[in-house]
């Protein structure tokens, strides 16, 4: 077990007053939540498109950015150093996509004199290097799969992959995201699969170097998330199962993994904090692996920043991983591992704006109705508005709905039910098929790998309607609106004073 880290503690650093956050969008009002709770102001950036969004509104302090796109605007590390000056900000919250990952931009903000919440720049580049990550993992004792690194010589490296055997999955070094990837199963795809891969990943990352490694049939996909002190101090936050993917990108998260023996997941855990701990790594940090059939676990990458799918963890856990960041940040100890307690299961599904029937097909629209599921144990974490245009300028997801139950069954059913409450009209949306998945005989078993959505394609498709489906869908969503409820119940008189008698 990773021993008590208590009293580890960085060098005292100024307290953070007022945060810039470098993102937009369901992230940035999430921070900003937290933010608010601890009495610290919030920094919004938007680009014109955004001018009148959610978490530019709700900030309390707002500026805007230049640029030819909103994606090109918050790419712009010195201009958005530039706004964090300007409003006085003495931190910057990079959320996740975007800047969050770019060592360059966390090396200009701590040049700036700014607090960069995440590691520090040289982490940040050591993990980011897909190759670099993985030599340090093999170095520090956690198991990396077979692999074959670029030389440049592409007859060199075909020679080495025959020797390591198929299938192969090629990688992009400085890849993520699922670009600059492909599996090849046989000698004669390679040649061509690795020319391809460099090509995608040179033009993603700005970096065509690929490499191999041994791809593991129907692996599940098992990250752990994990704290440092920045002095060699680090823990774990439990592990979170990610297996049910499409196109290499995540839909369904959850925590703890499913059928994970007690022993393998200490094993994974420890793994992942022995990691940290060697890279000296600082604040919020999330280890990747994955998981054979036959229990054997891989080092997959360390993503340097909040995830996506942090929710869960903070569902299970209690903690607010926000909070914990920026008391980190802020020279705080890391609490104590044995203080880190797992209840319960928790679920988180992406919405995404997307059409799942026809290949997960990117959708544009606009959000012409949006209710959002609420009770007990439900969160639903968004910046959607009415008459907010959806394009294709962004990633599709839209928001998270992320709920907990006592046991990983009762969160299945809170998440169907809360899914099905769910209703957001004008932009084709996988709410739905978000639902087949978590109902499928498969899911609630926990046969988790990340083929899932592949291997069980047909099942999951959806069944004919019925001849008169849509009119009665049209006519329930018009009767769930409160102004309609009361124009049906709104009798004239005489007759509403006539009771329940009719003739």
């Amino acid at each position: 077990m990773s021993p008590s880290l208590a009293t580890s503690r960085a060098a005292p650093q100024p307290a953070i007053r007022r945060v810039l956050i470098a993102n937009r969008g369901e992230i940035a009002v999430r921070i900003q939540r937290t933010l608010r709770q601890m009495g610290v102001e919030t920094v919004a950036i938007f680009h014109r498109v955004d001018a009148d969004a959610p978490h530019v509104t709700g900030a309390d302090h707002a500026i805007a950015l230049a640029g030819d796109t909103a994606v090109a605007a918050h790419l712009d590390g010195p201009q958005i150093i530039a706004a964090a000056r300007a409003t006085g900000a003495d931190a910057i919250h990079p959320g996740y996509g975007f800047l969050s990952e770019n060592a360059g931009f966390a090396r200009q903000v701590a040049e700036a004199g700014l607090t960069f919440i995440g590691p520090d720049a040289q982490t940040i580049a050591l993990m980011g290097d897909k190759i670099s990550a993985r030599q340090f993992a093999e170095a520090h004792g956690v198991p990396v799969a077979p692999s074959v690194m670029p030389t440049g010589d592409l007859d060199a490296f075909a020679a080495e992959a025959g020797r390591i055997g198929f299938p192969l999955l090629i990688k992009a070094s400085a890849g993520g995201g699922g670009k600059g990837m492909s599996i090849v199963r046989e000698a004669g795809g390679l040649r061509e699969a690795a020319r391809l891969a460099a090509s995608e990943a040179q033009r993603y990352f700005g970096d065509g170097r690929v490499y191999a490694e041994t791809y593991v049939e129907r692996p599940r996909h098992i990250e752990v998330q994990v704290f440092g002190d920045g002095l060699g101090g680090a823990i774990h936050l439990f592990e979170r199962e990610c297996s049910v993917q499409r196109r290499f990108q995540k839909i369904i998260e959850e925590a703890p993994a499913a059928r994970l023996p007690a022993a393998l997941r200490a094993e994974i855990c420890e793994a992942a904090v022995r990691l940290a701990a060697a890279a000296r790594y600082r604040n919020a940090g999330t280890v990747e692996f994955i998981l054979g059939a036959d229990g054997r676990f891989f080092f997959l990458e360390m993503n340097t920043r909040l995830q996506v799918e942090h929710p869960v963890t903070e569902m299970i856990t209690g903690l607010d991983l926000v909070r914990m960041q920026l008391e980190i940040a802020g020279g705080a100890p890391l609490p104590a591992q044995a203080d880190i307690v797992a209840r319960g299961h928790a679920i988180e599904c992406r919405i995404c704006a997307e059409a799942p029937d026809r290949g997960f097909l990117p959708a544009t629209g606009a959000v012409r109705h949006l209710h959002a599921p609420h009770g007990p144990g439900i969160r639903f974490e968004n910046a959607l508005r009415e008459g907010q245009k959806v394009t294709a300028d962004f990633d599709p997801m839209l928001a998270k709905l992320v709920v907990d139950g006592g046991d990983r069954a009762a969160a299945i059913e809170r998440t169907i039910a809360a899914l099905r409450d769910l209703a957001l009209l004008g932009v084709e949306t996988n709410v739905d098929y978000l639902a087949r998945v978590l109902a499928h005989p498969a899911f609630r078993a926990g046969d988790l790998h990340t083929a899932f959505v592949s291997e069980h394609a047909e099942s999951l498709s959806p069944q004919p309607l019925a001849d008169d489906a849509l009119d009665r869908t049209l006519i329930a969503a018009v009767l769930g609106q409160r102004i309609f409820r009361a124009l049906v119940a709104d009798v004239p008189e005489p007759q509403a004073s006539m009771g329940g008698w009719r003739n």
